[in-house]
């Protein structure tokens, strides 16, 4: 099978070379398995169907036994025999060396013993997600985010490809290498494939709790009702209680699934920013609610890219969606997180990359073009405020939008198509 380079090969090279063992966390199906091989001098795959009940027992009896092989030791989906964590933490300890081992994991283990050490200092925990559209060939990764902190008076400008249609396809195919790969109706399926193993298998499996389908799959399509939203609990829980076929949720039952898909990787919440002002503007903490990938919303509503483009306001949100899955996978390798920003003055920004070297930008995601100029007028809003005695000016300023041209308008503020985006 063709391999699309990943950023993740970046990262992972990067954190081989300076810990003892790394933890790659992330949804099923979105390649970590497959990178790690790339990586890896030998492999252990503890859902191997022929082995997995010996593997368990080795497990529990001399666990280091399956910590033998060629360097780095990928052992995949680790959690199912959790004991495993303190075998590979006392072994880095013993051996004294960077990169011996990888470890992959598509839930958090159910049952960690309390006695488990958190592993800081040997085991470094990197999240891997659904591919951006660089990594899928989509974008021509012409506009670097890397040179808009790094370079002052980067100028560059480009074209982006994607039409209106292709990006509504791009929403509901999602970032799935397998998707990425195939066509038409074949890429689309995977998405609804993913969507309905999460509600079937994944969320009776993830911590040994039998959770309802028909609950799982109602509370996944009202979460995608308020995709890119600061939508409060108690709102969901009032929307997947409506409705003669609604599925009666109580608040306990509600936070207990959500909590099982952020296990799952199936839900990646964005957390608010709170930078230091000039004015007396108090930022507000409310998550805004994402997927780890727009297209398992549009799997739960069963929406198609046509659906998409005859909704516009829903395609908005969606893209918005997108556009956050792609700038964290880009933040990772510059060693940066994804913020949302809202003020008490209702003043709101999409995304913040903060980098931990200090330096910032803010992005406005628009799908179209006519809502352009009040993104621009939001962006200098927010960096009017920002204390600059406290903290950097923002590195750039940017509109991220579904539209065909990248430039940097008069004003400062870049114009960029997610089309011509990359790290």
């Amino acid at each position: 099978m063709i391999y699309k380079q990943r950023i993740m090969d970046q990262v992972l090279e990067y954190r081989l070379s300076s810990k003892g063992a790394v933890l790659i966390t992330g949804p099923k199906w979105c390649g970590k398995t497959t990178t790690a091989k790339r990586h890896a001098g030998s492999f252990l795959n503890m859902q191997d169907p022929i082995s997995k009940q010996q593997y368990l027992a080795l497990a529990k009896i001399n666990p280091l036994e399956l910590l033998k092989g060629g360097t780095p030791r990928l052992i995949d989906e680790w959690q199912i025999s959790p004991n495993i964590w303190d075998a590979v933490r006392q072994e880095v300890d013993r051996r004294g060396e960077f990169g011996q081992f990888i470890l992959t994991g598509s839930s958090v283990p159910a049952k960690m013993d309390a006695s488990s050490h958190s592993g800081i200092g040997r085991i470094v925990a990197v999240k891997m997600r659904p591919m951006s559209l660089f990594e899928s060939s989509e974008s021509n990764g012409e506009i670097s985010l890397s040179d808009l902190f790094n370079n002052p008076k980067y100028g560059k400008t480009s074209e982006s490809n994607l039409s209106i249609e292709d990006l509504a396809f791009l929403v509901c195919r999602g970032g799935w290498p397998l998707a990425a790969l195939s066509k038409g109706n074949i890429a689309l399926q995977q998405a609804i494939d993913y969507h309905e193993a999460i509600i079937s298998q994944d969320i009776r499996m993830v911590d040994d709790v039998k959770r309802s389908p028909i609950k799982a799959a109602s509370l996944l399509k009202s979460y995608a009702r308020h995709i890119s939203t600061r939508t409060a609990t108690t709102s969901l829980l009032s929307d997947v209680n409506q409705g003669e076929q609604a599925t009666i949720f109580s608040i306990e039952t509600l936070n207990d699934y959500l909590e099982a898909f952020k296990k799952l990787f199936v839900i990646e919440e964005l957390e608010s920013w709170n930078p230091n002002f000039r004015s007396k503007a108090t930022a507000r903490v409310s998550p805004t609610r994402h997927f780890v990938d727009p297209s398992i919303a549009t799997s739960a509503l069963n929406m198609s890219p046509q659906d998409l483009i005859n909704d516009i306001k829903t395609f908005g949100l969606l893209f918005e969606s997108l556009c956050i899955r792609d700038l964290r996978v880009y933040s990772d390798v510059l060693k940066g997180k994804v913020y949302h920003y809202r003020d008490n003055t209702n003043l709101e920004i999409d995304a913040i990359i903060h980098l931990d070297n200090g330096k910032w930008g803010a992005i406005e995601v628009k799908l179209g073009d006519y809502e352009i100029p009040k993104a621009v007028n939001n962006l200098q809003k927010l960096k009017d405020k920002i204390n600059t005695e406290k903290m950097n000016e923002p590195s750039f300023l940017m509109v991220l939008t579904g539209t065909k041209y990248a430039y940097k308008d008069e004003s400062g503020v870049w114009i960029v198509p997610i089309g011509c985006l990359a790290y």
